[in-house]
């Protein structure tokens, strides 16, 4: 179990490291997930600690859980670059900031897949998805399942300890320049579970046409995310539309996608008041992200 003393991360498999790229105190109102876009954590680590980086976090997170920490956490470390937020300008001076080893957007060589520096991945280790403020599909390297678990400890007890306000991408606070986390991170889950939400606080609905595409966008010709819905099947709706709604799968939070509103109805009571327990386990431990038609968005 994690714990943090005197601003400093304690537990399993967290190694200390101090970076020279720092700044003054912080008194953090916010906490920032980035990718790396490099080749392992100890070599963003390494990295992040060379004052010609110019660059830094407070943690870097591995593949296999590890973490790296490389300044106090009230500390300014220099993560954010040109950035903005609920109308505050500079977040290196607002944030923490966890740098989360992975390759980022990968590019198709043939039937495989490269980083920026020239790794080739396998197919279970690629989504491909559209990022949340683009408009085509790309290839992204996927997160561990371990990493995303420690990711998830890593902001619940970062946001309890410190109070914090909201847990955001650096592709919020730097949009149309950052893209990281990616959509191969689930952000908006760790979002809603930090905020105190489940799938139950979000109005429930229930498929009536034999099979419904749910689909990327708001639009018929947009790529289906998933399989077709069947007749019956349960969402949580996340953004109404006046004629397309963006909703949850309910038991499968990583199947989301706009659906058209005319084939839903509202869920009966009883089915709407049931509680998700099932669904809070499973956010408890949350799955990698693989290229599956359910992770296409």
């Amino acid at each position: 179990m994690l714990s943090i003393q005197d601003h400093l991360l304690q537990g399993d498999q967290v190694t200390q490291r101090q970076t020279p790229n720092r700044g003054g105190p912080l008194v953090p109102q916010y906490l920032v997930m980035h990718y790396t876009a490099g080749s392992s954590a100890r070599s963003s680590a390494d990295w992040l600690c060379n004052p010609a980086a110019k660059a830094s976090a407070h943690l870097v997170l591995g593949r296999a859980g590890e973490i790296f920490q490389l300044a106090p956490f009230n500390v300014v470390t220099w993560h954010a670059g040109i950035s903005h937020w609920a109308g505050l300008t500079g977040m290196n001076h607002f944030s923490i900031g966890i740098e989360m080893d992975n390759a980022g957007i990968l590019r198709k060589v043939g039937d495989r897949y490269a980083s920026s520096f020239g790794r080739f991945y396998p197919d279970d280790e690629v989504v491909v998805a559209r990022h949340k403020h683009g408009t085509v599909e790309q290839a992204w390297h996927a997160y561990t399942e371990p990493q995303i678990a420690r990711a998830f400890e890593l902001a619940e007890l970062l946001v309890t300890h410190y109070g914090l306000k909201e847990v955001l991408g650096h592709e919020d606070i730097a949009r149309g320049r950052k893209s990281d986390p990616g959509p191969a991170f689930p952000l908006a889950s760790l979002a809603a579970r930090l905020a105190g939400r489940q799938d139950d606080d979000f109005p429930r609905y229930v498929v009536t046409a034999s099979r419904l595409n749910i689909r990327s966008g708001p639009d018929a010709a947009a790529a289906p995310v998933a399989p077709a819905l069947k007749l019956g099947t349960e969402v949580a709706l996340l953004e109404a539309g006046e004629r397309w709604s963006r909703v949850e799968v309910v038991g499968h939070g990583d199947i989301e996608g706009w659906v058209f509103n005319a084939y839903l109805q509202p869920a009966p009571p009883a089915l709407a008041r049931r509680r998700g327990a099932d669904t809070a386990a499973k956010r408890a431990t949350p799955k990698p992200a693989r290229k599956t038609p359910s992770r296409r968005r």
